[in-house]
């Protein structure tokens, strides 16, 4: 079983990774080729927004359950002609994406809904939808965040970490079904295990994890 994770929940400011992928959007726009941005889920199209802003070309992938209210937020940006829709759970990735080759993939949530193996070959996969050079920027729940407190799998290994939050945790962010949470290391290794380069790892100051990786 995979649980759906629908938002990180005590993310707040500005995203230190979301501006490191825009200034890299920026940078590969000054070599005279727009660039191509995966985006995944979608969210509130908030940063399918900011993408466009600094030219990009943005693909947006989500469950086909919310197609309709995702493309009415498209069309409300004024911004039809520059963002795609494709359906498609993280878990659950069509066979081929419609735009890739990309040179930037940025994966909001997800990972943590699923165990370590299935999530490795997730970010294989998407590795593979990367031009290579192109960069994956990755999101993920940290072990050691809120959600880590009285976490049942907190001291099991992550390739067996995965199990239901705390009652308290489930009542205050509504996430239901088992969760592998991640420690920086864990994220690392995780990244370094589906094949990539790893460029960059990070903590919040929630105690979520992030980080950077490139396909060689």
């Amino acid at each position: 079983m995979t649980t759906h994770i629908s938002a990180i929940p005590f993310e707040m400011g500005n995203d230190e990774l979301e501006r490191f992928a825009l200034e890299e959007c920026v940078k590969r726009q000054r070599l005279d080729r727009r660039a191509s941005v995966l985006i995944l889920p979608a969210g509130g199209c908030d940063l399918a927004v900011k993408f466009v802003r600094v030219g990009a070309q943005v693909t947006l992938c989500d469950q086909d359950s919310l197609r309709q209210d995702i493309e009415g937020r498209i069309l409300a940006t004024g911004l039809r002609e520059d963002v795609h829709f494709v359906s498609g759970a993280v878990a659950e990735l069509p066979e081929q994406i419609p735009g890739s080759s990309f040179d930037l993939i940025f994966l909001r949530r997800g990972l943590c809904g699923m165990r370590y193996e299935e999530a490795r070959q997730v970010v294989r996969r998407l590795l593979l939808e990367l031009r290579i050079g192109g960069k994956l920027y990755v999101s993920i729940l940290g072990l050691h965040s809120e959600l880590g407190d009285r976490y049942p799998s907190a001291d099991v290994r992550i390739e067996d970490r995965y199990s239901q939050l705390a009652p308290e945790m489930i009542r205050k962010y509504g996430i239901q079904g088992p969760v592998c949470l991640y420690s920086e290391r864990n994220l690392f290794l995780l990244l370094l295990d589906a094949g990539a380069s790893v460029l960059r790892t990070m903590t919040t100051t929630y105690g979520n994890v992030k980080g950077v990786a490139v396909r060689v």
